[in-house]
């Protein structure tokens, strides 16, 4: 069976080259299921706008960086972009109280649930 997808992913984390390292390995552990690309990455709320508009993805992850009201507010603003936009955001603090396998590992659990 084909992979599900295409889906062009953009992530929302302060640390660009964190959020590649880490949705590379997703993408790579998943391919068989999902075919996924990471289109771009907004580095501050403010880049939000831009980069959706740029990426057209078809889902947005936020980082644990992020607090809920955050997450939120970046959400709002991209789907004003893409209405019907997938999103999915991190709990806060998971990359730093349980480390990058645990972000990985959370990712690929939830998935399933978000791509349908």
């Amino acid at each position: 069976m084909a992979p599900a997808g295409p889906y062009r992913l953009v992530t929302v984390n302060t640390a660009p080259d964190r959020a590649k390292r880490l949705i590379g390995r997703v993408v790579e552990d998943v391919k068989e299921q999902y075919d996924i690309t990471h289109a771009g990455n907004a580095a501050s709320i403010d880049e939000v706008r831009k980069v959706v508009e740029e990426a057209q993805p078809n889902v947005l992850f936020t980082a644990s960086m992020w607090t809920p009201e955050e997450a939120q507010q970046i959400i709002g603003i991209a789907k004003e972009i893409v209405p019907d936009l997938k999103t999915f955001s991190l709990p806060q603090g998971l990359q730093v109280n349980k480390g990058p396998d645990a972000v990985v590992e959370y990712i690929k659990e939830h998935l399933p649930a978000l791509l349908g």
